[in-house]
C-alpha cells in the first residue's frame, strides 16, 4: 500500500471542500479521482477552480462503484454525514467526514458500529487537534509541566448570522441539529482530547437571545470527567466579537491559557505569564484550519494500517457528549454518560 497511489473521492463541493482539496492535492501519496456534489454543475466548478482532472458525477452510489476510489472525503451537509459516510464503509471504503458525524445518537452509533463491521479507517475533521496551539498544549501536558491537572475549559464563541454562506442550513434543527453539533463539538472534542479522558456527567444551560436559531444558539456546559477533572464548555453564536476558541488548563503545578504559560517548574524564577508564539485557534476561515497535517495523519495511517487517533470511534465520544449536553438542557438536568 505504501508505494501505490490511493484514490480519492471528494463528495460534496462546497466552501470546506476547497481546504480539504488543497491538502489532498499536496500529499504525494494520493490522487483526487472524483468530484461529486448533488449539483453537477458545481462539481464542474470545483474541480475547474483546483485544477483536478478527475471524473465528475451527480451520484454517490457511481462514485462508491469506482473501484479506483479507495477514500471518500464527505464534505457535504451535515444531516447527510451520517447516511454517506455508512455507505462509504459498507462499501469498503475508507472514509472521512466532516462534523458532526451524525444529528442523531442512533445515527451515531449506527455509523460508529457500520466502520467497525467493514474494518475501514476513517478520521473525522476534529481540526483543532492538529492546530499548533493544541499540539504544544498537549505537549505541554503530556510533559507534567503543569502538574495533576484538575480544570479544563475549552470554549466556541462565533457570532453566526444569517449572512452566513450555509445560513438556511446551519440556523435549522433538521439540518443544523443544534449549537453544540454544528459547530461547539470542535470545543467538546478538543476538550476530551487535552484532558485524555471520558465525561461521567454533564449540566448544562442554554438560551437563543437572538430568536435567530431554530435552537439555543448560547449553551453552557459543566462537566465532571472520570478521573476526577472538572471542567466547562461552551459555544455561543449570538456574541457580537472576533471569532475566538479559549482555552484553558490548571493544574497542581501551573497553568495554560492559550498561548499563555506559568510554569515555575518548567521556568524557573518564573514572575509573570510567558507567551508561546503559535498559530492560535483564532479564525473560523477554513483555510486557517489544519486539514493537511489531518489528511496526512490519516494517509500515514491507512498505508501503516494503523488507527488514527481521531478516528470515528473516538469522535462517537465527542458526539455522544454533546447529545447529552443537548439532553441536559432538554430535561433540565444533569445527565449521566454513557447515555442509554
Amino acid at each position: 500500500m505504501a508505494s501505490e497511489k490511493l484514490g480519492v473521492a471528494i463528495h460534496g463541493a462546497g466552501w470546506v471542500a476547497g481546504a480539504h482539496a488543497l491538502a489532498w492535492i499536496k500529499n504525494p501519496h494520493i490522487e483526487v479521482v472524483s468530484v461529486s456534489d448533488i449539483d453537477l454543475d458545481r462539481a464542474k466548478r470545483f474541480a475547474e477552480a483546483n485544477g483536478l482532472r478527475c471524473s465528475i458525477r451527480d451520484r454517490y452510489d457511481e462514485v462508491l462503484a469506482d473501484d479506483r476510489v479507495d477514500v471518500v472525503d464527505i464534505t457535504g451537509p451535515s444531516h447527510v454525514h451520517a447516511e454517506q459516510a455508512i455507505a462509504a464503509a459498507e462499501a469498503g471504503k475508507h472514509v472521512l467526514v466532516e462534523k458532526p458525524i451524525a444529528l442523531t445518537m442512533d445515527e451515531n452509533r449506527a455509523l460508529r458500529d457500520a466502520v467497525a463491521r467493514a474494518g475501514v479507517k476513517s478520521v473525522t475533521s476534529f481540526v483543532c487537534r492538529f492546530n499548533e496551539q493544541v499540539v504544544t498544549l498537549k505537549s505541554l501536558l503530556q510533559s507534567g509541566a503543569v502538574g495533576d491537572l484538575f480544570y479544563a475549559e475549552v470554549d466556541y464563541w462565533h457570532g453566526i448570522k444569517p449572512t452566513h454562506h450555509a445560513w438556511r442550513l446551519h440556523s435549522r434543527k433538521e439540518t443544523g441539529g443544534s449549537a453544540m453539533l454544528l459547530a461547539g463539538c470542535h470545543a467538546v472534542d478538543t476538550l476530551r482530547w487535552l484532558v485524555g479522558d471520558e465525561v461521567e456527567e454533564v449540566a448544562a444551560y442554554g438560551n437563543n437571545r437572538k430568536g435567530l436559531f431554530e435552537y439555543d444558539a448560547n449553551v453552557v456546559a459543566v462537566v465532571k470527567f472520570r478521573g476526577g477533572v472538572i471542567a466547562k464548555t461552551s459555544v455561543l453564536f449570538d456574541c457580537e466579537m472576533p471569532y475566538a476558541m479559549n482555552v484553558d488548563l490548571a493544574g497542581t503545578a501551573g497553568t495554560l491559557r492559550d498561548n499563555r504559560v506559568y510554569c515555575p517548574g518548567l521556568l524557573p524564577g518564573q514572575t509573570g505569564w510567558a507567551t508561546f508564539p503559535t498559530v492560535m485557534l483564532d479564525s473560523g476561515d477554513v483555510m486557517h484550519h489544519g486539514f493537511g497535517r489531518e489528511i496526512d495523519h490519516f494517509v500515514e495511517c491507512i498505508q501503516e494500517n494503523r488507527e488514527p487517533h481521531c478516528d470515528v470511534a473516538d469522535a462517537f465520544h465527542t458526539h455522544e457528549l454533546c447529545f447529552a449536553i443537548d439532553r441536559s438542557i432538554e430535561q433540565g438536568r444533569p445527565v449521566r454518560l454513557p447515555l442509554q
